[in-house]
């Protein structure tokens, strides 16, 4: 119906097009009839049906589609060999252990073994001595030992430097006890015996997460 009032103004406004009046009434039926017809034409024309096809594309599930790692996870070797069990003799978890790299050791230096209360002078020989006896007299935490391989306990601590009486560590490898208990114990043995230490910390807060516990 608003279609035929449509044409049927358009050609009365051709036709009386010269009378003013009638040309201002043949617009208000133009305005009526568009008025009138949008609600319903549009309802079910082809652009108002593309227009929701493409807002159903936007708002479609991407639950398939699954996240990219970063460039450093796709560098990152998750350790999934397999141990010896708890409960295994000493044998068995040495001969497993055997078969595994210890870590390495990255400015080793003669252990300086004293007791604890000790005043050692703070320099870098002296740290990386102690650090040296320290690897040893608490290498329950630590992978050096076969034993403590074969169970899967592989970590390491390394020297980086001296940051004023700041010592940086490294930590790396598998460890049974939280990484900042090691970090704790290693530090608590340091300062005991060389007391101008102010704080031990490792050289990438990365280290002591739970994610840097399954890298080797």
């Amino acid at each position: 119906r608003c279609q035929s009032s449509l044409c049927y103004s358009l050609v009365f406004t051709m036709v009386v097009g010269s009378n003013n009046f009638l040309t201002l009434l043949s617009l208000s039926s133009l305005v009526l009839c568009a008025q009138s017809l949008t609600p319903v034409a549009l309802h079910n024309s082809p652009s108002r049906v593309a227009a929701c096809s493409s807002s159903s594309l936007f708002m479609s599930d991407w639950s398939s589609f699954s996240a990219l790692d970063d460039d450093d996870d796709l560098d990152m070797a998750v350790d999934t060999r397999e141990y010896a069990k708890e409960e295994d003799s000493q044998e068995m978890k040495a001969e497993v252990g055997a078969s595994l790299e210890a870590p390495s050791i990255e400015n080793d230096a003669e252990p300086i073994s004293v007791p604890a209360g000790s005043q050692l002078a703070m320099d870098e020989e002296t740290v990386l001595g102690v650090l040296s006896a320290c690897r040893e007299e608490i290498g329950t935490l630590f992978g050096y030992s076969a034993e403590n391989r074969g169970v899967g306990i592989t970590g390491g601590v390394d020297f980086v430097e001296m940051d004023g009486p700041v010592v940086v560590l490294r930590l790396k490898g598998r460890f049974w006890h939280q990484r900042t208990t090691v970090l704790d114990r290693v530090s608590n043995y340091l300062q005991q015996r060389i007391p101008e230490i102010i704080d031990v910390i490792v050289e990438d807060e990365w280290q002591l997460t739970d994610e840097a516990n399954e890298v080797f």
